[in-house]
């Protein structure tokens, strides 16, 4: 028997109806009609020399040689794909597709939107926002903004600036709860964004990491940061939130960080992207221009104790 590769439309058409265990929805898919999908696969069966698919009544299985081969078939057109769209995306650099958060796209790059615009008229930008991590290569997606600890396995990681977590309100709040110890009477809003550390950088870390003891009760529990930071710019509450994502309201002095102690955690935000695309032209525009951007404004860190989550646990253990 000859090791020669069958035609590859044959081997499609084995690999869509496998995939279906349906000659009719695979002809469907690729266009053709059943009765020609169907010669596809009788003509890889001869040069096979076996059977690949039982016909029953309905329906169609496959044999034991069909299961051996629709795996390997699969992942084959798989990477096919992927290799296809990751060098047509080398043609263009017109276009940056960027995934991120909803907090950091609504809060840290929506805002800088007419900036960029201005500083490369010459790309043109979509975003993606949302908290599934996208495939990028699969997806077609170039710059990923993500926020947690990792590993960014298969993937080409640039730190972002550091940041901390701390108590954020409105002045008029900061006035009336000059300290730490004033804020057990304070309205306290939770932002649900940070549920999954561990260890937690949550109210009660922080309480702890100023000698205090238990907060009081929260009074307003949002999922999302954005939402969260909505409510405090509208003198809702005090959020404990990273500051990355105030940073351009504290820069306006519409909000505030008046005590000394922040925390810090393993988690951080990271720019990714392909390996071997970090250096072309209109991904390096995107990255350069954030990160400048982002540094042009204070940190809201100065004259702050950092203490990391990690720390406390070790402490209290």
């Amino acid at each position: 028997m000859s090791d020669r590769l069958p035609p590859l439309t044959a081997l499609r058409a084995f690999e869509a109806a496998a995939r279906h265990l349906s000659f009719a929805k695979a002809a469907q898919e690729l266009h053709v009609t059943p009765a020609a999908l169907s010669l596809q696969i009788k003509n890889l069966e001869a040069h096979l020399n076996q059977p690949l698919f039982h016909r029953l009544n309905r329906a169609v299985e496959l044999t034991e040689a069909g299961r051996l081969l629709a795996p390997g078939t699969s992942d084959a057109f798989e990477r096919l794909s992927a290799a296809w769209r990751a060098t047509r995306r080398l043609q263009n650099t017109r276009s940056l597709a960027v995934t991120a958060g909803p907090a950091f796209t609504a809060k840290v790059l929506a805002p800088r939107l007419y900036a960029f615009a201005q500083a490369h008229p010459d790309i043109e930008l979509r975003f993606i926002a949302g908290l599934n991590q996208m495939d990028l290569e699969r997806d077609e997606i170039d710059v990923a903004v993500r926020y947690g600890y990792g590993p960014d396995t298969g993937l080409h990681s640039h730190p972002y600036i550091e940041e901390a977590i701390c108590p954020i309100m409105r002045p008029e709040l900061a006035e009336r709860y000059p300290t730490a110890e004033s804020l057990q009477g304070a309205p306290l809003i939770h932002d649900g964004s940070h549920d999954f550390m561990s260890p937690r950088a949550d109210w009660h870390a922080w309480f702890a990491a100023c000698g205090l003891g238990n907060p009081p009760q929260i009074t307003t529990r949002f999922s999302q940061a954005d939402h969260a930071l909505d409510a405090c710019l509208a003198g809702g509450g005090i959020i404990l939130t990273r500051t990355t994502l105030a940073q351009r309201d504290l820069a306006r002095g519409q909000l505030v960080a008046p005590y000394p102690i922040a925390l810090t955690t393993r988690a951080r935000f990271r720019l990714l992207c392909v390996p071997g695309t970090q250096d072309r032209p209109h991904i390096a525009a995107f990255r350069d221009w954030l990160l400048s951007e982002v540094r042009s404004l204070p940190s809201g860190l100065d004259g702050k104790t950092l203490i990391s989550v990690e720390d406390l646990k070790t402490r209290k253990g």
